[in-house]
């Protein structure tokens, strides 16, 4: 009697216990988890490759010094110099001719 019993039981928990498992699967594998996890994926990427540009940036610029010092050279004032702004077309410069006030 208590051997069919033990069976019994131990059989139902494993249904329960593979039923959770497969349930778990199916939420893991619809395509709003799937499109979750593809995104996580890629914030991560896009994290990693912009730490990676700016160690190689900084790289960039300690070699530049190095260079500079080996060749004698003096370093640029302005990493960035200031270029003009862009013209842009079409855009009307004069005020007194807008229709809203008349």
């Amino acid at each position: 009697m208590f051997r069919r019993l033990f069976w019994f039981v131990t059989g139902a928990a494993a249904g329960v216990w593979a039923t959770t498992k497969v349930n778990r699967a199916l939420r893991r594998l619809t395509p709003d988890s799937l499109a979750a996890g593809a995104a996580d994926k890629a914030v991560e990427a896009g994290a990693r490759l912009k730490l990676f540009a700016s160690d190689v940036r900084t790289g960039m610029a300690v070699r530049e010094a190095q260079l500079n010092d080996a060749l004698g050279l003096a370093a640029p004032e302005a990493e960035h110099p200031e270029l003009p702004a862009p013209r842009r077309k079409g855009i009307a410069r004069d005020t007194h001719n807008r229709k809203d006030d008349h």
